[in-house]
């Protein structure tokens, strides 16, 4: 079964800076997150409701003693109850699609530029890097949009909740306009301190994982030397402070969160004083003080979206930057060019150098996908592991009969179905490198750069190989490292380098 990515092309992101990026999220999508803010907008608007109908049934039903009237409110506030809970069931539903959208299409576009990036990738970017920008950024990309939906919506119902109380009384009015932006600036400097240490706190964090991917993948080469005790001892000590860092985060979340709740119910209950105290001079009535009891009750929904928009678009656009950092990273800028290699268009070029590191820094200059022997294989079914995207059953087939990988395949109890460990553990070293072969191959780049592709393979197998990976090629670029002459034979061009040479 063939698999499918959320889009086809997730499009083209504007990486001007983090506002126009998050601003790209919003536009791309424009027609669902209109949707949502019409119905942030009724869901916050419609709040207002209940509130009237209460007050209409104290004054009319049970202050007037008029029992039908007293039903026909209740009845419509059950009516209005019923359809406040449809268009909450509707701007949720929204809103969670504007989510998904903005989290899956930064994750594609950012797979797709790195996949392009060859070995740029792993000189500028540590694993834990990658990782929590596919993980924590785009999570917090995609909550800043729900300001798009009830935080429009917030908006509104603020203003529309002040010209109803402005109606019964215009200092209560003033009071609560003036109320939200004090609660605003009374929460930014706990946000402030709350943003700085998670990004101590996310660093420490990304230097941790890639650490860890270091040690279990020289593992074997720190218990040979005797250097387990020393890293053992060097990454605990770094958990250590990754693990007081995150005790400091927590602490300043929860002072955070104590302020989003708690300042709205203050607020609630400075103006509950301020308005008996007007019950009691005459100004207003009971009846109106239900009512302005009710709404600001109310109120307290839109206003801890505010204090949540205020935490949220700070955090969006700090993550929002390391995501066009990423997505602006080009192969190799300080050389200006592909460095010493010449490669021909369309050919199949075959590097040949005496010294592994030279060879290896040429080809990483150059713009196209770079598949080593070192390349992880990621657990799952074969099928999963050599996958890079949507592909037809013949398409893998192909793959696998290119990199003649299809004993390799029928070997395992499932064939493509069948279970490998991470790392293809389970597998011998020339079946790996096959499988990493095809990987490469389905990946279908202008230009594929291959790093010893070959290195644990038999001669025969290994002719095989070259001589396929020319026919499935052709017509598009193609860079070996080796010095087989089993590929140099191959090869349009060869390429020797001595030195820088």
């Amino acid at each position: 079964m063939a698999h499918h990515a959320p889009y086809a092309d997730p499009g083209t992101p504007d990486v001007r800076s983090p506002w126009r990026y998050l601003w790209w999220l919003v536009r791309v999508q424009k027609w669902r997150v209109l949707a949502g803010a019409w119905w942030g907008t009724l869901s916050m608007c419609a709040l207002m409701l209940p509130p009237y109908l209460i007050s209409r049934a104290v004054e009319d039903g049970l202050r007037g003693g008029d029992r039908v009237a007293l039903l026909g409110w209740c009845g419509a506030l059950a009516a209005v109850a019923v359809g406040l809970a449809l268009v909450f069931i509707a701007r949720h539903s929204t809103m969670t699609k504007v989510r998904v959208d903005a989290a899956l299409r930064t994750s594609q576009v950012v797979v797709r530029h790195v996949t392009g990036l060859g070995g740029v990738v792993r000189r500028k970017l540590s694993t834990g890097e990658l990782t929590y920008l596919q993980n924590g950024d785009t999570a917090r990309l995609a909550h800043a949009l729900t300001s798009t939906g009830p935080g429009v919506g917030a908006v509104i119902a603020y203003a529309a909740t002040a010209v109803l109380l402005v109606r019964i009384s215009p200092l209560v009015a003033v009071v609560v306009l003036l109320g939200v932006p004090v609660l605003a600036v009374a929460t930014g400097p706990v946000l402030k301190r709350l943003h700085a240490v998670e990004a101590s706190y996310r660093q420490r964090q990304g230097e941790l994982s890639s650490r860890a991917g270091d040690i279990v993948g020289g593992l074997r080469v720190l218990s040979g030397i005797g250097g387990k005790q020393a890293f053992e001892s060097r990454f605990r000590s770094s958990s250590r402070e990754v693990l007081e860092d995150g005790y400091r985060v927590s602490a300043w979340l929860s002072w955070v969160q104590a302020l989003t709740w708690g300042l709205p119910a203050l607020f609630l209950a400075v103006v509950t004083w301020i308005v008996a105290r007007m019950v009691v001079a005459g100004a207003i009535t009971v009846e109106d003080m239900l009512a302005v009891y009710l709404y600001v009750t109310t109120l307290t929904v839109p206003v801890t979206f505010f204090m949540e928009g205020a935490d949220a678009i700070p955090r969006a656009l700090v993550s929002a930057r390391r995501v066009i950092d990423v997505l602006r990273l080009r192969p190799d800028e300080k050389d200006g060019d592909t460095g010493p290699l010449d490669v021909k268009t369309g050919a199949l070029t075959v590097v040949v150098s005496a010294n592994a590191t030279v060879a290896r820094e040429a080809v990483d200059r150059l713009p196209g996908v770079v598949a080593d022997n070192d390349d992880y294989l990621f657990a799952g079914t074969v099928r999963e592991a050599v996958s890079v995207g949507p592909h037809l059953d013949h398409e893998l087939d192909e793959a696998v009969r290119a990199a003649a990988a299809v004993d390799v395949v029928e070997a395992m109890p499932d064939g493509l179905d069948s279970h490998l460990e991470a790392q293809g553990r389970n597998v011998s070293g020339g079946q790996r490198q096959r499988l990493r072969l095809v990987r490469a191959l389905l990946s279908e780049p202008e230009l594929l750069v291959l790093v010893e592709p070959t290195s644990a393979l038999d001669a025969v197998t290994e002719a095989v190989v070259a001589r396929r990976v020319r026919e499935r090629r052709t017509g598009r670029t193609t860079v070996v490292v080796s010095s087989s002459p089993l590929w140099a034979g191959q090869a349009d061009q060869v390429v020797h380098l001595e030195e820088t040479r």
